[in-house]
């Protein structure tokens, strides 16, 4: 039998560790708390099952270090990034680097439990799935006008609404606009999801040209 998956919880502050214990054993999960990257890594299995949800910002070795560390000695376990506020750059770079999906302070329990229900399934697969079909990606995405696309890029790469409307010299309504349509179209229903659909898009294998 498989040993049962662990929902690994990598903060550096106690409440939060002590909440996210208490609402992940209350339904039901196995959950291990740890305060710092080091210590999660010293008590890390060789061949750990389940998932880890890692705050971004901690003393010494940050989230996105601890991920590139895991990388390095190639556990393969999935990630989900907790971060704050003003940490959406840093959470999309995280995703880029393999992360599952992030999280921003402060979210709500349902949106926990899709998270680590979905790192969870990713987890447990042979070797990681694609969860978007290419094509029709690729035809979500051709709905997109010039300037949604440019918002788009700005809003994937972690900008706010503020500074995407410097950037293009637009109303800070209009980039709203143009944002909320984005998701509209892409089909995307949040941010991290909209920046996983142009990872994904951008890691999949071109289909083959028609041979007939």
């Amino acid at each position: 039998m498989s040993p049962e998956p662990i929902v690994y919880i990598v903060d550096d502050d106690e409440s939060v560790r002590l909440g996210l214990g208490a609402l992940l054993v209350a339904k039901g999960y196995a959950a291990l708390a740890f305060p710092s990257a080091e210590a999660f890594l010293a008590a890390l299995p060789e061949r750990p099952t389940g998932c880890a949800l890692v705050d971004i910002r901690m003393p010494r070795m940050s989230g996105l270090e601890l991920q590139s560390e895991l990388k390095r000695r190639g556990v393969r376990l999935p990630i989900v990034i907790v971060t704050g506020h003003g940490d959406v750059p840093v959470a999309v770079a995280a995703l880029k680097a393999g992360a599952v999906d992030f999280l921003e302070k402060p979210f709500d329990g349902e949106a926990l439990l899709a998270a680590i229900a979905e790192a969870l399934r990713i987890g447990a697969l042979p070797q990681v799935e694609l969860p978007f079909e290419r094509g029709a990606v690729e035809s979500r995405f051709a709905q997109l006008s010039q300037r949604e696309r440019e918002v788009m890029d700005l809003v994937v790469a972690g900008q706010p609404n503020k500074v995407i409307a410097h950037r293009l010299k637009i109303a800070l309504r209009t980039v709203e606009i143009h944002r909320a349509r984005v998701m509209e179209k892409t089909g995307a229903r949040s941010l991290s999801e909209l920046v996983r659909m142009t990872i994904w898009l951008s890691l999949a294998e071109p289909r083959p040209p028609d041979s007939g």
